[in-house]
């Protein structure tokens, strides 16, 4: 994938201490770029599509907001706790909007696996490809994410 001016403006933007303390990409030795190319290439051989994968964890932070921040049960297969949190993030690759620091933990019930969603994650996700980089607390991994399907 080539530099352009977005992917250099968000690479600055995912340093530690920019946009959050951690920052988006994690202890991972990849650019941006790479990051993104991997993923997608995970994501095609796991046979799972971008915006299908941001769908359903959308839908299961709706169905958890339910919840009133106490975990919810979701289709008898998930676990779903909305973790408020003040305040609001941009996305790093310059795009309007904010998004709710707000996270959704999601357990599959099944395999007990656990991942971290944000609003952020979810418009990182289906716009952009980006899940974050290795060691980011709010990885979302292609392979744990078909664990959490219970796929």
């Amino acid at each position: 994938m080539k530099k352009t001016p977005e992917i250099i403006l968000a690479e600055k933007n995912m340093a530690p201490g920019v946009i959050t303390a951690e920052g988006f990409l994690g202890d991972d030795d990849l650019s941006l770029s790479e990051i993104i190319t991997r993923d997608e290439c995970e994501m095609r051989a796991l046979k799972m599509d971008f915006n299908r994968v941001a769908d359903i964890l959308e839908h299961l932070i709706r169905e958890g907001e339910k919840g009133l921040g106490e975990p919810i049960t979701i289709d008898d297969r998930w676990l779903v706790q909305i973790l408020e949190a003040k305040g609001s993030l941009p996305c790093p690759f310059g795009h309007q909007g904010l998004y709710r620091k707000t996270a959704a933990e999601i357990t599959c019930l099944k395999s007990r696996e656990t991942l971290l969603v944000t609003e952020l994650s979810l418009h990182l996700l289906r716009e952009h490809h980006f899940m974050q980089g290795k060691g980011s607390p709010f990885r979302l991994e292609p392979g744990k994410l078909g664990v959490i399907f219970c796929e």
